[in-house]
C-alpha cells in the first residue's frame, strides 16, 4: 500500500496548494500538537495529535512538537523533534519507506522552523500561535480550515485501507468482547479483554470504550465500568473501537441470552440496520436515510407490540423519538466524529438538522468515498419513557410490555460503511467475515 499512500500525499499537496493560493498564502505549517499538565499537577495527559497533521504523517502519532511546512514546487518538509533529553527517550529519526515522500529534517529549536517563514504570508494550523516576528502568520485561518475539513470526508485509497484495517482490529475486540459476556464478566472485565484482543491500551483508543451491562444499555454514552459483575447479566451493548495508523473504527454491538423476546428484537434491529446499509450509495439523502430508519423502527415497535399505533401515526406523533433518540450515524475518520458533517461546501455553509432530529450528525448527500457509521438503536430510557408516560401519547404504548424489557437497557447496532458509485462496502460485516 506504500503506492497509495504516496498518491495520498501528493493529493494532499495539490489540493493545499491550490487552496493557499484561493487564499492569498505562501505557505502553510502544521503542528503535530504539544503536551499539556493536569491542573496543579505536573503529569501530563495523553497525547492527542493535531488530525491535520496526521492526514499528512500517520506514522506519527505519538510525536509531540512536530512541523509540517508545505508550498508549492517543494516535496512537504517534516520537522522531526529530537530534544536532547535525559529524562524521556529521544526518538531516532524514522526510516520507513515512508519518509521518502517528505523532506525529513530532525530540530530541537523552533527558531530554525520560525526563520524558514520569514518574508512569508503564512498559513499555520495548530493549537497555539507562535513566536515569528518577521513573518506574517495567520493563526487557524477559519477559509481555510473549513476548506480542508470539506474536502476531508472523501477519503483516500489510502485512507480507506486504514479504515479497513482499524475495523478489522475492532472486530476481535468485538468478539472477545462477546465471549467475556458469556462467561458472565464485568464491564471492566470486558474492556480489559477487548484492549488485549486488538493490542491496545486506553491511550491508543479513538474515543473512550462504551461497555454497559443490563440498565447501563439505556444510556446512550455511558461512561463507567463497574468492577463487579451483575448477578443476572442480560444485555451486553458495546460501542468501541480501534485505531489503525490514526484513523479510526467505531463499532457497536449488542449481545443478550437467547430465547428472550428481547432477543428477538436484536435480531430484529439487526435485520433492518442491515437492510438500510444495502441501499445506502453515492447521491443518497442522508437525511432521508435517517427519517427511512425511523419508519423502520416504528414498524418493529409496532410488530412487537410496544407501540399499538401503527408506523404513520408514530411518526405524526414523534413516538420512536423516545425509542431512537439520537442520529442514524456520522462521517468517520481521523476522528470519530469527522468534521465537516454539517457542511454542504468549501465555505463553510452548514445545513442543520430538522427541528424534530437535533441530534443527527451527517447532513450531506453521500459521495463516493465518504466514510459514515450507521448506527440505529432501540431503547428504554426512564428519563425519556417518563415524560411520553405523563404525555397524551402514553396511550399508545403497552407499558407492562416495556416494564418487561427495562431491564435490558437497549440495543444498538453500527456498522462502518464506505461509499461507493454504486451500493457501499461495509467494512465492519466484511471484518466479522474474515475472522
Amino acid at each position: 500500500m506504500i503506492q497509495a499512500f504516496f498518491q495520498h500525499i501528493a493529493q494532499l499537496q495539490q489540493r493545499s496548494v491550490e487552496l493557499l493560493a484561493q487564499q492569498g498564502f505562501d505557505q502553510l505549517l502544521i503542528g503535530s500538537g504539544s503536551l499539556h499538565t493536569h491542573f496543579l499537577d505536573d503529569t501530563r495527559y495523553p497525547f492527542r495529535p493535531n488530525p491535520h497533521f496526521v492526514q499528512w504523517a500517520p506514522f506519527l502519532t505519538e510525536h509531540p512538537n512536530c512541523w509540517l511546512l508545505i508550498k508549492a514546487n517543494q516535496k512537504p518538509q517534516l520537522f522531526y523533534y529530537t530534544p536532547t533529553d535525559f529524562w524521556h527517550l529521544t526518538p531516532a529519526l524514522p526510516t520507513g519507506e515512508w519518509t521518502s515522500a517528505f523532506d525529513l529534517q530532525a530540530y530541537d529549536n523552533f527558531a530554525d522552523i520560525a526563520s524558514l517563514l520569514n518574508g512569508h504570508n503564512n498559513a499555520l494550523i495548530n493549537e497555539q500561535n507562535i513566536q515569528a516576528e518577521a513573518a506574517q502568520v495567520s493563526h487557524n485561518p477559519n477559509a481555510f480550515i473549513q476548506a480542508l475539513n470539506f474536502h476531508r470526508a472523501i477519503k483516500t485509497e489510502w485512507e480507506q485501507h486504514c479504515l479497513r484495517q482499524a475495523n478489522y482490529l475492532a472486530v476481535k475486540g468485538h468478539r472477545a468482547a462477546e465471549a467475556a459476556f458469556k462467561a458472565g464478566k464485568s464491564e471492566y472485565q470486558i474492556n480489559q479483554l477487548y484492549l488485549s484482543a486488538i493490542g491496545h491500551n486506553e491511550r491508543d483508543m479513538p474515543y473512550d470504550n462504551i461497555v454497559a451491562l443490563n440498565e447501563h444499555a439505556a444510556v446512550l454514552h455511558y461512561q463507567f465500568q463497574e468492577r463487579s459483575a451483575p448477578a443476572q447479566d442480560r444485555t451486553l451493548l458495546i460501542d468501541a473501537g480501534a485505531r489503525f495508523n490514526g484513523y479510526a473504527a467505531d463499532i457497536t454491538r449488542t449481545f443478550t441470552r437467547q430465547g428472550s423476546l428481547f432477543a428477538d428484537l436484536v435480531r430484529g434491529l439487526d435485520d433492518l440496520q442491515q437492510q438500510l446499509c444495502q441501499q445506502i450509495s453515492a447521491g443518497s439523502d442522508f437525511i432521508a436515510l435517517h427519517e427511512q430508519m425511523h419508519l423502520m423502527i416504528a414498524d418493529l415497535l409496532n410488530r412487537f407490540g410496544i407501540i399499538t399505533a401503527n408506523p404513520e401515526v408514530q411518526m405524526e406523533l414523534g413516538l420512536t423519538r423516545t425509542f431512537y433518540p439520537h442520529g442514524l450515524g456520522h462521517l468517520l475518520g481521523l476522528q470519530v466524529h469527522d468534521v465537516g458533517g454539517w457542511q454542504q461546501d468549501e465555505a463553510g455553509t452548514l445545513l442543520t438538522p430538522p427541528e424534530e432530529h437535533p441530534f443527527l450528525r451527517l447532513t450531506r448527500t453521500l459521495q463516493s468515498g465518504y466514510v459514515i457509521t450507521i448506527e440505529p438503536g432501540v431503547y428504554f430510557i426512564p428519563q425519556l419513557l417518563n415524560e411520553l408516560r405523563n404525555s397524551p401519547n402514553s396511550q399508545h404504548i403497552n407499558w407492562a410490555l416495556v416494564e418487561q424489557l427495562l431491564p435490558y437497557g437497549g440495543i444498538r447496532i453500527e456498522d462502518n460503511l464506505c461509499v461507493q458509485d454504486s451500493g457501499s462496502e461495509n467494512y465492519t460485516r466484511d471484518g466479522f467475515a474474515r475472522l
